[in-house]
């Protein structure tokens, strides 16, 4: 009965394999001849098409029960998340995954970038990688308006402001990216349909280019101090290499790939069953002002940058640094696509990697603190900190923060780093000065002149003069 079964299947295999051809070749790929010495560093590659899978699978099941409407896409995404069988982890692995893809594209474009791997003949696998890239991130911000709360609502509106000021086109590109004049239910369908359908589309049409390139151009042998790369001799040394040392990519170097490829999954796994997935935002509110529009985690710095320009050198910036990183980045394999490869003869490569990883942190970190942007959430200063319970002084900490200050101001710790810390104000300003500022206001500080009245101001310069000789206890 078993030797019945197996012709059966292995006439079933013969008959495919005559009409398609796909066993043989699908059997030369995976044996295709690699270099030796292949090692840990050529995993990156295999690990951004696993997280690329992962995305398309929970995209499509999230897919099933996402609306795109704005009167129902906040309150289904609210039902996924905590009703919905499995929805909790399915959006989990979605955002993880889709972080972990642009993390690991950028890692393995620092990997072929140190190690010259973009070099003579594999200058297109680097023009498809730069693609993929900037697709990649362009699925993040997509992705992020279809949670459809405030944050997402508002950094949608923040991007289009930064489109708008393109010349000549800026108009129209604002209203090409929301689908019209303003932020709506058009906007939504169409972030839709470009996270699901095209941005999708392009990337598997580049994956597919990227892979056969690889195939075609094979795996750039890992580099040699000293050895150089000729356009002219680089075939015939390459294919000398392989005929005498290369090993098969299956089984030889491929258990690698296997093995980062569980480990990613299951990290995006644990990650989505024990974080879970980011919390959603209030509905979006077009009256509500008093909100922090950031954006995901992987644009954070670039907000930062933006935030702590000079005033005047936004416009430029929001148009010149995206267009000058793309020409770059696409010039590279054009103007080095020869010499050396190894990273200890080629220390600019090394230092422009190491500035631009240590600005892009460095911008991150003070991003994530966001010292320009008021803090909404602040709490009431406690009493601990108010240090007594004399009724201007009292009244004066609790306008401090009804009318908005606190936001703005730190004392003691406690408010938003926008502003002075008002912590010692009074060893800075007389009581005469504390009322013309309050009044007037200043700099990016609004006058308070008829929004406060003489008894509020009284308070809340009482309140602040008495900040050096109050004992504050820390919270």
């Amino acid at each position: 009965m078993a030797g019945f079964i197996r012709k059966i299947l292995s006439d079933a295999v013969d008959a495919f394999e005559e009409r398609t051809g796909l066993v043989k070749f699908i059997g030369d790929i995976a044996r295709h001849p690699v270099p030796p010495d292949t090692g840990w560093w050529y995993v990156f590659g295999s690990a951004v098409l696993v997280c690329f899978i992962i995305q398309v699978v929970t995209g499509i099941a999230l897919a099933t029960r996402y609306v795109a409407s704005s009167g129902s896409a906040y309150q289904v995404l609210n039902y996924i998340t905590y009703k919905a069988v499995l929805g909790n982890l399915l959006r989990g692995m979605h955002f993880f995954g889709a972080s972990a893809m642009i993390l690991l594209v950028g890692i393995h474009m620092i990997q072929v970038f140190l190690m010259g791997c973009y070099k003579y003949p594999r200058e297109f696998n680097w023009i498809t990688g730069v693609m993929l890239l900037f697709l990649t991130v362009a699925m993040g911000f997509t992705g992020q308006l279809l949670r459809w709360d405030q944050t997402a609502v508002w950094a949608t509106v923040l991007a289009a402001e930064m489109l708008g000021r393109t010349p000549f086109i800026g108009t129209y590109l604002a209203r090409f990216l929301l689908g019209g004049k303003t932020l709506g239910g058009a906007t939504l369908s169409r972030f839709l349909a470009f996270h699901v359908f095209f941005l999708p589309a392009a990337i598997f049409t580049i994956v597919g280019i990227h892979l056969y390139l690889v195939i075609h151009d094979g795996i750039s042998a890992p580099p040699v101090p000293g050895v150089k790369v000729n356009p002219k001799t680089y075939r015939a040394e390459y294919e000398k290499l392989l005929d005498e040392r290369g090993v098969p990519f299956w089984p030889d170097v491929a258990w690698r790939d296997v093995v980062v490829a569980f480990g990613v999954v299951a990290t995006i796994v644990a990650l989505a069953h024990f974080v879970g997935p980011p919390e959603l935002g209030k509905p979006p509110n077009p009256s509500l002002l008093a909100n922090d529009p950031s954006p995901d985690w992987y644009m954070l710095w670039y907000y930062a940058v933006l935030a702590l320009l000079p005033r005047g050198m936004e416009s430029v910036f929001m148009i010149a640094a995206p267009l000058c990183a793309v020409v770059f980045l696409l010039l590279v394999p054009v103007l080095w696509n020869k010499g050396e490869r190894h990273p200890s003869r080629r220390p600019w490569a090394v230092a422009a990697v190491l500035m631009i990883v240590l600005s892009i942190v460095g911008f991150w970190i003070e991003g994530s603190k966001a010292p320009w942007s008021p803090k909404f959430d602040a709490q009431p200063l406690s009493a601990a900190l108010v240090g007594t319970t004399s009724p201007p002084i009292v009244t004066g900490a609790q306008l401090f923060h009804d009318k908005g200050c606190e936001f703005c101001h730190t004392v003691d710790g406690q408010g938003g780093m926008r502003g002075p810390d008002l912590t010692d104000v009074a060893h800075r300003l007389s009581v005469n000065d504390l009322r013309i500022k309050i009044a007037n206001g200043g700099g990016n500080m609004p006058s308070f002149a008829g929004i406060v009245t003489h008894d509020d101001l009284d308070n809340l310069v009482a309140f602040l003069e008495s900040r050096p000789t109050m004992t504050s206890i820390p919270p």
